[in-house]
């Protein structure tokens, strides 16, 4: 059995032993959108714990609990944006006008600040409880740059920059993209895949239509009906063992990415 690894799952004699070995902290981001009549609605989160619990197991460290809410419901959003979202409001019973932008409370600028706030407040949350590494974990892809984002103005602060936790945010298919052909996908072959190996009970193939027919809500050169538990394993392990060493790197040399446009680059761990 592999070690409890998530924050909220020990007691604090046990937190305090894991972060003492490795003070970095995981934090998965994803959201609740439309991943194909045989996926969980919560696919995106559901991938990015797994890589923070994966990534803790391989390296040391904690996996936070994640965050489901507070993206933009209007922009990068399959159920607002995409070009069959008609057709997923359908197989959803919902009227498409729910996902209008008048139906949301904020601006689409709004809710991306409002979000990167939230991210900040996250950030400074982990710092205040001790780890000197804090990782954004995006499951859902958008979330990436708004991650980066909110990184590059936390380790900004005056106190990030000499003497704090230093901030970086991560995504599966971006930490292997020169080990896999296509990766990274919206309910394909690549996430379907990590889903069943995941939470493979919550995974049902028999729910897509025959290869060859129209898919609603599924971009992918890796049609769905090929994925496999195992292909789910390999990828996760690939992009885990590539975020450890990132995460390694930066808790043994953190003055080397605290001066400017350094904090987030990436693949320094490769030169020795």
């Amino acid at each position: 059995m592999p070690p409890e690894v998530r924050y909220h799952m020990l007691r604090p004699a046990e937190v305090i032993e894991r972060r003492q070995a490795c003070p970095a902290a995981y934090i998965p981001l994803g959201t609740l959108e439309w991943h194909g009549p045989q996926n969980p609605l919560g696919a995106d989160a559901i991938q990015a714990e797994g890589l923070a619990m994966l990534c803790a197991q391989k390296g040391g460290g904690l996996a936070f609990p994640p965050l489901y809410y507070g993206e933009s419901r209007s922009e990068a959003l399959m159920e607002a944006v995409a070009p069959d979202r008609a057709d997923i409001a359908r197989e959803m019973q919902l009227p498409p006008e729910n996902f209008f932008p008048d139906r949301q409370p904020f601006t689409p600028t709004q809710q991306v600040l409002n979000y990167q706030q939230l991210l900040l407040h996250m950030l400074a949350e982990a710092e205040s409880l001790g780890f000197e590494v804090g990782v954004l974990v995006a499951g859902h892809y958008p979330l990436i740059d708004h991650a980066r984002a909110a990184c590059l103005t936390f380790n900004q602060r005056p106190h990030s920059r000499y003497h704090g936790m230093l901030a970086w945010a991560m995504a599966d298919f971006l930490l292997v993209a020169d080990a896999f052909e296509h990766p990274g996908d919206h309910a394909g072959g690549w996430e379907t895949s990590h889903c069943m190996h995941l939470c493979g009970q919550r995974v049902d193939l028999s729910a897509l239509p025959p290869k060859g027919e129209k898919l609603i809500g599924i971009n992918s050169p890796r049609p769905p009906q090929d994925s496999t538990a195992e292909f789910g394993r390999q990828t996760l392990e690939a992009a885990a063992d590539v975020a450890v060493k990132e995460v390694q790197h930066r808790l043994a040399n953190r003055d080397m990415y605290r001066s400017h446009g350094r904090s987030l680059q990436e693949g320094l761990w490769k030169k020795g």
